[in-house]
């Protein structure tokens, strides 16, 4: 959950110096703002992946313990 929240959080923060970057002309903020929202995507589709594995291997568990 954790990994998945800190990617919403960069998303969010590399939207606002995208835009930052646009309204001011400063084309090296505007770009860094693009690769904080592409690292916040990959934090968070991490983070799902990582829900995932743990519901499989709670399922899996649960599984085995019933006889």
């Amino acid at each position: 959950m954790a990994e998945k929240a800190k990617g919403k959080m960069a998303q969010a923060k590399g939207k606002a110096k995208e835009a930052a970057g646009k309204v001011t002309g400063n084309e090296r903020m505007e770009a860094e703002g693009k690769m904080d929202q592409v690292e916040g995507k990959v934090r968070e589709t991490a983070g799902k992946a990582e829900e995932q594995a743990r519901g499989v291997a709670d399922s899996a568990r649960s599984r085995r313990k019933k006889p």
